[in-house]
């Protein structure tokens, strides 16, 4: 944890973010196993990912592309995880940073949330729409 928080401000910043997120996601008793089982030993390559995810919607520097839903689609995931995600995803902010940013970042995961369950929703009850 850093001494006095700050805003999350540059790349450095995200990753802290980022590092500090995940291990509480492979910690987490929820979510572990579903990360694990998908990412398996390939976490740097996901962080790396996930750095430039985070880098590009908060501070607005397009390193990231693709598209995040497919990816998530067919996993074994319900409210629960994604409000495990969310909680453990604020907590992590909240640690270590106060700020514009950090609260843009909560209101991005939480926002994300949403759309990643309604999107998983609807194509749980029809089966038969193509997954975009």
């Amino acid at each position: 944890m850093q001494s006095e928080s700050t805003d999350i401000l540059n790349l450095d910043d995200v990753k802290i973010l980022v590092n500090d997120f995940y291990g509480k996601v492979r910690d987490n008793q929820l979510l572990a196993p579903i990360f694990n089982n998908v990412i398996k030993d390939n976490w740097q390559a996901h962080l790396e990912k996930m750095y430039t995810f985070w880098q590009t919607i908060l501070l607005e520097t397009p390193t990231y592309s693709g598209s995040p839903f497919l990816k998530h689609a067919k996993l074994p995931i319900a409210k629960e995880h994604f409000d495990t995600w969310i909680s453990l995803f604020n907590q992590t902010v909240d640690e270590h940073f106060t700020g514009t940013k950090a609260s843009e970042a909560k209101w991005r995961a939480a926002k994300m949330s949403e759309m990643f369950q309604y999107k998983l929703d609807y194509y749980k009850n029809n089966p038969a729409q193509p997954l975009i």
